[in-house]
């Protein structure tokens, strides 16, 4: 079918523990010789200050830290895309959501916090240079990291979505980020507000309990199956095909209800019970 004659969709994702397995962070301190610990120390010294957005912590660790701001180049930020391991068959992602949704186009853009330079290398082949977003940096001659220029991170999320609605002339409801983390919190909120389709691909009550759909699984392609549920209508049998088209077999599809609930001594406070969205 002739793209035109298509609804026009906009599918944005995170980076981070989204499309991958590890984080930005850890591959680069691994790489740095830095300990896990030692990184965790400092990150979480980072989200207490105000002025660093969710998200955003390793990107103010390596322009304000002196361990990581004097050794780490934009060299090192390319190997640590190359070694960062990726969810298996976001190409596929790719192809479906541009070309095999019959009646539907969706146009694929990453936004995250991790440096551009680590998402553009780790998704080479894959996504279109032009398509990802990530943090920037202007760089001295010696390759060291002079600035920040704009950090794709909490509320910078928003800002880079809008753009991107008004650049492809998207209508609001048609648009569908999937997350995993606090830093998507402002975008998802953002898009539901605006009657579009939140996806999380965590457990974690962060992010489970603001969007409309929890899936979890190890292939990429999971994160296809509400989309096809819910917005391209799609029944079970017809969903099962197209993943056997690409040599998968849908072992197991559970679909159940999670709460989670906090109990104190009564007098003190209620009983607090949050049911999340569904996990598939």
């Amino acid at each position: 079918m002739d793209r035109k004659y298509r609804k026009h969709y906009l599918f944005a994702s995170d980076f981070d523990k989204t499309l991958t397995f590890n984080d930005t962070g850890y591959v680069l301190s691994e790489l740095l010789g830095i300990s896990v610990a030692e990184f965790e120390r400092k990150a979480k010294g980072m989200t207490k200050l105000n002025l660093v957005q969710q998200g955003a912590e390793l990107s103010y660790l390596l322009l304000h830290d002196p361990e990581f701001r004097t050794r780490v180049r934009r060299d090192h930020l390319v190997e640590v895309g190359k070694r960062i391991r990726l969810k298996e068959n976001i190409k596929q992602i790719y192809e479906i959501l541009d070309r095999r949704i019959d009646g539907f186009h969706f146009d694929f853009y990453v936004l995250s916090a991790s440096p551009v330079e680590v998402i553009q290398s780790a998704l080479e082949g894959i996504v279109p240079q032009e398509h990802i977003f990530g943090t920037e940096f202007k760089y001295k001659a010696s390759g060291e990291i002079e600035s920040l220029v704009r950090a794709t991170a909490g509320y910078g999320k928003v800002t880079r979505l809008d753009q991107l609605e008004e650049q492809l002339g998207i209508p609001a409801d048609h648009i569908v980020y999937v997350g995993d983390g606090s830093s998507d919190i402002h975008v998802m909120l953002h898009v539901n507000r605006r009657d579009g389709f939140t996806i999380a691909v965590s457990e974690s009550k962060l992010v489970a309990q603001i969007a409309k759909r929890t899936v979890l699984g190890d292939n990429a392609l999971a994160t296809l199956v509400p989309i096809l549920e819910e917005i391209a209508g799609w029944q079970r049998p017809q969903i099962r095909q197209l993943f056997e088209s690409y040599g998968f077999l849908i072992q197991g599809w559970d679909r159940v209800q999670t709460d989670w609930v906090t109990l104190r001594p009564s007098g003190v406070v209620a009983a607090e019970v949050t049911s999340a969205a569904d996990a598939n």
